[in-house]
């Protein structure tokens, strides 16, 4: 089945996921730098850059791979497994690249145009403006949790605009991030080396052609886009941002279960316990945590596939589906959340060092299921909200 969940034949996958599979060790190990400095080392972006990471959203006439969904979550999920926020760094480059291909050709042609791209992106409007001049318009506003503006090329942020009939909307602007300013301000306890710092425009001039409604966004309808129709990449914003963010949480939970597992053998202090791979509790957890893992991507593996299959036919997910995309992405989200904490309850003291990588994965996925649109009681109230017969209650879906 092209574009299949678990079986991507596209030329060029093979290759990039073997690159990042390769970089993982590396990834892992640079956690505390990253941690330390608030925002991912230099070399963690250059070797993503280098295995192609870049490249896999950008349309291929634009010299990208164009990889399905499938196959970018793949990569994306391994990424993860070696750093959870470097997995979070690179969703939001590579979905908001994606992103990018719902503006009109003239757009993608200037964002696109070495082939690959880095570009974060602020999605609540807040009391951000976009006000008409000559040509375009005159952006103001300020934007939190602007997840890798440090190291991105572009920035796509969200603001109420003042349209030619007089009327206001939300819309998506593409905006250079040398013309705005980052604060620093990213002092958390987790998922510190995402680098979420705040964004500020002052007067920045927007292009017409470098602005799209959030409805021509969700819909895929803004003029003058030929890439639209049965492509194969048109998926739905909501539901494409929240799938390639689930494999963030799924390679995350893989990470800390490899290094929990890696670090027994020892003594269980303050017992008769040699080894504590003997010990009936931790035989326990670590199986249910690996069973909850399995779980969450087989769950969601089939959310994957339904997307692929409706975006090789041009057909778009009912609003019932998204929800239960949402619902689904909520429940594999718990479940690797559980899988983790089962882990910790049977870790030592000694895990309590920073530079340990199981505490820096648990952390990092605690705090990811407060994630506004990822939080599973929210994503899981959407799903009830259709299953008990009534409207999602939301248009994020």
């Amino acid at each position: 089945m092209p574009g299949g969940a678990m079986s991507p034949h596209e030329p060029d996958f093979d290759s990039v996921l073997e690159a990042v599979r390769e970089i993982v060790p590396r990834l892992r190990e640079n956690g505390l730098e990253a941690e330390d400095r608030r925002w991912i080392p230099d070399e963690n972006v250059e070797l993503l850059e280098k295995a192609g990471v870049f490249r896999i959203a950008v349309p291929r006439r634009f010299g990208g791979l164009d990889l399905s969904l499938p196959q970018q979550y793949a990569i994306l999920s391994e990424i993860a497994r070696g750093c959870a926020s470097t997995g979070w760094v690179a969703v939001a480059w590579v979905s908001t690249a994606w992103l990018a291909t719902l503006y009109p050709d003239v757009t993608q042609e200037e964002i696109f145009a070495t082939g690959q791209v880095r570009i974060s992106g602020a999605f609540t409007a807040g009391s951000s403006t976009l006000v008409p001049t000559e040509g375009g318009y005159l952006l103001n506003g300020t934007w939190r949790f602007n997840t890798g503006c440090r190291g991105a090329e572009w920035d796509l942020v969200a603001a109420t605009v003042e349209l030619p009939d007089g009327t206001f909307d939300e819309a998506y602007a593409l905006v250079p991030m040398s013309e705005l300013s980052i604060a620093d301000d990213w002092h958390v306890s987790a998922t510190i080396g995402t680098g979420s710092s705040t964004t500020t425009a002052r007067d920045v001039f927007v292009p017409a052609h470098r602005l799209v409604t959030v409805g021509e966004a969700l819909t895929g309808t803004a003029e003058g886009r030929s890439n639209s129709g049965a492509t194969g990449r048109d998926y739905g914003l909501l539901s494409m941002v929240i799938s390639e963010s689930v494999a963030i949480y799924l390679g995350a939970a893989k990470g800390a279960y490899e290094t929990f597992v890696a670090g027994l053998g020892r003594p269980i202090a303050y017992t008769t316990w040699e080894d504590q791979r003997e010990h009936p509790l931790t035989q326990h957890q670590v199986a249910v945590a690996e069973n909850r893992i399995a779980a969450a991507e087989a769950l969601f593996e089939k959310q994957l596939t339904l997307l692929q299959e409706r975006a090789d036919v041009g057909e778009p997910l009912t609003d019932t589906e998204k929800a239960t995309v949402r619902g689904r992405a909520g429940h594999a989200i718990q479940l690797v959340n559980e899988a983790v904490e089962a882990l910790n309850s049977v870790s030592s003291a000694s895990s309590l060092a920073r530079k340990g990588h199981f505490r820096r994965y648990r952390r990092d996925i605690e705090a990811l299921t407060l994630h506004g649109l990822m939080n599973p009681n929210m994503s899981l109230e959407v799903h009830g909200r259709v299953l008990v017969g009534l409207d999602p209650g939301t248009p994020y879906i």
